[in-house]
C-alpha cells in the first residue's frame, strides 16, 4: 500500500480528469488518475457512432490553458467530429506528459473514507488498492449509458449495439435493414448518415425533438488565424457569458418585438448560431408567451423541408417548450425523411411490443432488421456518480445519501463524505453550459483549494450540511424561473425510471457561478469546514482559519421548493 499513497486519485480520463490533474500537477501534488476504458477520451474514447460530433463550435471546445496549444493546433470544421476530438485529446495528453499519471482498464469498485486517518481507501477493478488524501470524480454527466430492457431483446439474431459504447471495428451499413430507437442527440446525429447507406432505416420515435441546425463547415486559415489573433478576447466573452458560449442574450423581450422584427432575428439566428438561438431574445427560456414565438419559428423550419405530409405532424414537436429538454444541433435530420429507404416508427402510437428473432414487433407491424440502434443516452448527471460503491464517515453509501436526489454545496461536495469532490456534477452548470468551461474553472479552483489546504495544514474538508441546504434550495429557485420544470427531461430525473425528480443542473449561469465560487473562496471556503486534524481526533469541528458555517448569503437568497 505504501507505493499507493498519492495526495489525489482522480477518477475518469475524459476532458474533466485530465484537466484536473494537469492543474493539480502544476501545484505539486501526486496525482493518479484511473480509468476503467483502454484509452484516454471518456465519452468522446465510446461515442464513435457515424456523424458524432461535438454541438459547440470547436475553438470553444477546447482547453484554455495554454496560449502555445491554441495557436498550434488547427481544427478543421466549425463543429469537430469525435475522431479529430479524439485526436485533440490525445495531442494534449502527449503534449503535456500526462499519460505517465493515468492507468486503464481500471475502474473504481470501491471507495471508503478513513475518518482517523482522513484518507479514502480505494480498490479498483484490475485488484490495486489505494490510499488518497482526496478523491477527485471525474467520470462525467453523460457517461452511464441506459439501456431498455424489451421483452425478447435477447431472441434478435441481429447485432445490437449502443450508440455510447460504439464498436471499435467499422460498422458495415451497406445493404442492410437498420433501427434506431432514440430521436436525442446521438439519434439526429447519426440518421442522415447511416440512411446514405442502409438498404432501408427505421427510426423509432417516442417524443419530437426540436433541433437548429448546426450550419457546419470547414474552417478557412484566414478564419482561423483571425480567431487565434483575438483567442484572448473570444474566452473572455465566453467565460462572460450565460452559457459559457460567448452569447449574449438579447436585450429585448420576445414580446416586445414586432412579428416581422422577430423573424429576420430569429431567421439570422437560425443560419449560424446553433444553441445561441435560444438566446435570441432574453425571455425565450423565462417566458412561455415568448418561448412560444422561437417555437412556432422552429416549427414552420422543420416543416418545410419535410416533403411527405404524413411525417410532419409526427416530427414537429408540440408538447414541450423549446430548449425545455436539451435540443439538437442537426447537419439534415429532418431531410433525411424525405428518402425513400428511411422510415418513422411512432412507438407513441404504436408502441413496442417485443424483440423478435427476426426484429421488433410493434403494435402495428412487425419490422425485420438486420441491426439495431439503441441511441436511448444515458443515465444522466448522477448514473457514473453512484455505479461505484462509495462510503462516507458514518459508514452512508453516496447513493444511500442521494436517494432522495443529489445534495451538494456548489455542486462540489456534499457532507458527510469529507475531501471528496465531483467535477461538473449535479448542481454546477454542466450540462447547461459549456461543459468545457465549467470543467477549466472547477479543475483551478478545486486545485487552489487543495494547495490553501497544504499550505494551511489542513487535513480535512468537509461540507456544511447548512450550506448543501442553502445550495439545493437556491438551485430550485433559479429553475423555477425558467420553463426548464415544464418538462419531463434529464435535467430533472425523468430519462430513467425510479430515479428521483429533482432538477439537477445549476441554470443560474456560467458568469454568476464563477463570482459564487470566488466569493466561496475569498470568505475562507465559506460552507466548507476546515480541520487541521481529522474530526475523528477532534470529537468535535475545529476550524483551521476558514469560516465552517452559515452559507446562506444575500446572493443565493433561497426561496422555498415550489414558490
Amino acid at each position: 500500500m505504501e507505493s499507493n499513497n498519492v495526495d489525489v486519485m482522480v477518477v475518469g480520463a475524459g476532458f474533466g480528469g485530465l484537466r484536473a490533474l494537469h492543474a493539480l500537477r502544476r501545484f505539486g501534488k501526486s496525482v493518479q488518475v484511473i480509468e476503467a476504458s483502454d484509452d484516454v477520451g471518456g465519452v468522446w474514447y465510446h461515442n464513435g457512432y457515424p456523424g458524432a460530433r461535438c454541438d459547440v463550435e470547436s475553438y470553444d471546445y477546447s482547453y484554455s490553458f495554454s496560449a502555445e496549444l491554441e495557436q498550434e493546433w488547427v481544427w478543421s470544421e466549425r463543429y469537430a467530429t469525435q475522431p479529430e476530438i479524439l485526436r485533440y485529446i490525445n495531442h494534449v495528453v502527449e503534449r503535456f506528459d500526462l499519460r505517465k499519471h493515468i492507468r486503464f482498464q481500471c475502474a473504481l469498485l470501491r471507495a471508503q473514507y478513513d475518518a482517523k486517518a482522513a484518507r479514502w481507501r480505494i480498490q479498483c477493478s484490475d485488484g490495486s488498492q489505494w490510499s488518497a488524501q482526496f478523491l477527485l470524480m471525474a467520470v462525467g454527466q453523460l457517461s452511464a449509458p441506459k439501456s431498455p430492457n424489451y421483452p425478447g431483446l435477447n431472441r434478435f439474431g441481429g447485432q445490437v449495439i449502443h450508440s455510447a459504447v460504439w464498436p471499435k471495428e467499422p460498422v458495415d451499413f451497406t445493404g442492410k435493414r437498420v433501427a434506431i430507437i432514440g430521436t436525442g442527440s446521438s439519434g439526429m446525429q447519426m440518421t442522415p448518415v447511416i440512411a446514405q447507406k442502409a438498404a432501408h432505416l427505421t427510426v423509432f420515435q417516442r417524443t419530437p425533438n426540436y433541433s437548429v441546425p448546426a450550419s457546419n463547415a470547414p474552417i478557412s486559415a484566414e478564419e482561423d488565424r483571425q480567431v487565434k489573433a483575438n483567442y484572448r478576447q473570444r474566452r473572455d466573452q465566453a467565460w462572460n457569458s450565460p452559457t459559457g458560449l460567448g452569447f449574449t442574450p438579447g436585450k429585448k423581450s420576445a414580446l416586445e418585438a414586432t412579428p416581422e422584427e422577430r423573424d429576420q432575428v430569429y431567421e439570422a439566428a437560425w443560419h449560424r448560431l446553433g444553441f445561441g438561438f435560444a438566446l435570441s431574445y432574453f425571455d425565450i427560456l423565462l417566458n412561455k408567451a415568448a418561448n412560444d414565438t422561437a417555437a412556432e419559428f422552429i416549427r414552420k423550419k422543420i416543416a418545410s423541408v419535410i416533403d411527405k405530409p404524413e411525417l410532419r405532424d409526427k416530427l414537429i414537436p408540440r408538447d414541450h417548450a423549446f430548449a425545455a429538454r436539451r435540443p439538437s444541433v442537426d447537419s439534415g435530420y429532418f431531410q433525411a425523411f424525405n428518402r425513400d429507404n428511411v422510415e418513422l416508427a411512432d412507438v407513441r402510437e404504436f408502441p413496442i411490443v417485443e424483440f423478435t428473432a427476426k426484429g421488433i414487433r410493434t403494435q402495428d407491424k412487425d419490422h425485420e432488421f438486420d441491426i439495431i440502434i439503441f441511441a436511448t443516452g444515458f443515465d444522466a448527471f448522477t448514473g457514473s456518480l453512484l455505479k461505484p460503491e462509495i462510503v462516507g464517515r458514518h459508514g452512508m453509501t453516496l447513493k444511500q445519501k442521494w436517494s432522495a436526489g443529489p445534495v451538494t454545496q456548489l455542486g462540489i461536495g456534499t457532507s458527510g463524505f469529507p475531501n471528496l469532490f465531483v467535477l461538473v456534477g449535479p448542481g454546477s452548470p454542466s450540462l447547461l453550459s459549456n461543459v468545457m468551461v465549467s470543467i477549466e474553472e472547477q479543475s483551478d479552483w478545486l486545485a487552489n483549494m487543495i494547495d490553501h489546504m497544504g499550505r494551511h495544514g489542513v487535513a480535512e474538508v468537509e461540507v456544511t450540511e447548512m450550506a448543501e441546504q442553502a445550495w439545493v434550495a437556491h438551485v430550485n429557485a433559479r429553475a423555477h424561473e425558467t420553463l426548464y420544470l415544464t418538462a419531463d427531461s434529464y435535467y430533472n430525473g425523468a430519462e430513467v425510471a425510479g430515479k428521483p425528480r429533482v432538477f439537477m443542473p445549476y441554470s443560474g449561469g456560467v458568469r454568476g457561478y464563477r463570482r459564487l465560487l470566488h466569493k466561496c473562496a475569498e470568505n475562507g471556503y465559506e460552507g466548507f469546514e476546515l480541520r487541521d486534524k481529522p474530526l475523528a481526533l477532534h470529537g468535535q469541528a475545529v476550524n483551521a482559519g476558514a469560516k465552517s458555517t452559515s452559507v446562506a448569503t444575500a446572493d443565493l437568497q433561497p426561496t422555498p421548493v415550489g414558490a
